[in-house]
């Protein structure tokens, strides 16, 4: 166990400037003081760590100092071997980079443990495009990707759906998100976050200014909690349905497993066995389009503006079927 800690913190240390006792501590689940016996063991083994004191001081490693990716069990080099995505680092420009990498990864591991790999990699593909529609055109997407990793200030002209259409900014890239075959940018202006869907950057110039990174920010719990505010925005609307049995089965068509779950959660069993469920609804055309795939095993309830545009809706189509 200490052993795999070490070589953790050697790794951790060799993959960022430096990292204090406290940052440590808080990723590999132990003591501060635990953290300061490690470093100290390690010096010790003659591996030139040492430590800096002040605001930025705190661990790091003799600059040049590096060590091969020895003592990976086989159960890791798989799961090394299960994180590329060569279609998205092709998209940011580094097809190139991680297909080298993976070989220098290759050349250090042991035959056997290279063989598993290399079956992995043949038996597991990784595709993030969505069913009906290719990914967007991202010609802007590889200096965007080179602004996030030097920290570089961005100046794009940019589509939106509010007039004016096009604008120009000046931003401060944070990160990228491969999204549903989608590429989206984190960016900061004003001290305020947006995200931009890059397919609609028309233009984009990487200054020379660097900007100062704000070092609490965390790019999954960003996108976590925009995804979840981008879904109370969207939702704003509610319909209230009764559900047939069938119907109940079908509504995972619409929403994911947990969803289901969590609306069927406050739903109420009727004696005719049927379900009366309220459902978030994007709009009164999303509600309509959404709920028709449902068919006959479902009925709109309330609003009664919803289910008078539902009837309409079924006349004109029955209508066209009797012509």
């Amino acid at each position: 166990m200490r052993a795999s800690r070490l070589m953790a913190i050697l790794l951790m240390l060799q993959a960022r400037d430096h990292l204090t006792a406290r940052e440590l501590a808080e990723r590999l689940e132990v003591s501060e003081r635990t953290i300061y016996r490690d470093i100290e063991s390690l010096s010790t083994a003659g591996v030139p760590v040492y430590g800096q004191a002040g605001h930025r001081g705190g661990f790091r490693l003799l600059d040049g100092y590096r060590t091969r990716l020895t003592g990976l069990t086989g159960q890791e080099a798989e799961a090394l071997f299960l994180t590329g995505l060569p279609a998205a680092a092709a998209d940011l420009g580094l097809g190139t980079a991680v297909a080298a990498a993976e070989v220098k990864l290759a050349a250090t591991l042991p035959e056997q443990v290279r063989d598993r790999g290399e079956q992995l990699r043949r038996r597991f593909h990784v595709d993030t495009s969505s069913w009906y529609q290719d990914g967007d055109p991202v010609p802007h997407l590889p200096e965007m990707a080179r602004a996030v990793r030097l920290q570089r200030r961005v100046r794009v002209r940019y589509l939106r759906w509010e007039q004016p259409h096009e604008v120009e900014r000046t931003v401060e890239p944070y990160g990228l998100v491969l999204k549903g075959g989608r590429w989206y940018a984190v960016v900061r202006k004003h001290g305020v976050f947006r995200t931009y869907r890059v397919s609609r950057v028309v233009d984009l110039t990487v200054l020379e200014e660097e900007f100062e990174r704000h070092e609490d920010f965390d790019l999954p719990s960003y996108w976590r909690t925009y995804i979840a505010d981008f879904d109370v925005r969207r939702h704003r609307g509610r319909v209230v349905v009764r559900l047939s049995p069938t119907g109940v089965e079908r509504l995972s068509h619409l929403e994911d497993a947990v969803t289901v779950q969590a609306l069927l959660g406050s739903s109420t069993a009727e004696p005719d066995g049927w379900t009366r469920v309220e459902l978030p609804v994007e709009s009164d055309e999303q509600a309509i389009s959404d709920l028709l795939r449902l068919g006959p095993d479902a009925v709109i309830v309330a609003p009664e503006r919803l289910r008078a545009r539902m009837a309409t809706v079924l006349t004109a189509a029955a209508a066209r079927y009797a012509g």
